[in-house]
């Protein structure tokens, strides 16, 4: 993908009562399919969309949570998870869905697509994006 234009797409809402979620997840998905270098970046309460054991019944929104299971099939394994986020919602790592992808450069190892960083080091990455998009 040398050349490729860099896209981050930034998710600051909550799962649940917006239309950001869900629709942030699919235009992740769609530029993928088209094999744009993806990244996501889950800040503020947009941790709570990678929130392990969804329970969306009281919502009356249907839990769209499973479909980020499929991002590392759509080669999109770099999803950043802000550190103080998670902390200022009393959520740990640990609280977070395991989601991984396959490298084939290492034997089809599986890895994990969550890399939770610090603030200071997600502005680093912000700044070597080309383009950024809110969610």
């Amino acid at each position: 993908m040398s050349g490729s234009k860099k896209f981050m797409y930034i998710n600051r809402h909550a799962p649940c009562g917006t239309v950001y979620a869900v629709e942030g997840l699919e235009v992740v998905l769609i530029g993928a399919a088209f094999e744009q270098d993806v990244c996501m970046a889950f800040i503020g309460d947009g941790v709570f969309q990678l929130k392990q054991d969804q329970d969306t019944a009281d919502t009356g929104m249907k839990n769209f949570s499973p479909a980020y299971r499929a991002l590392g099939d759509y080669e999109v394994n770099r999803l950043y998870v802000e550190r103080e986020s998670l902390q200022e919602r009393g959520l740990t790592e640990e609280d977070l869905m395991p989601l991984t992808w396959e490298d084939e450069d290492e034997d089809w190892t599986e890895k994990s697509s969550i890399h939770v960083v610090d603030r200071a080091q997600l502005s680093d990455l912000m700044e070597e994006q080309d383009i950024i998009l809110n969610f």
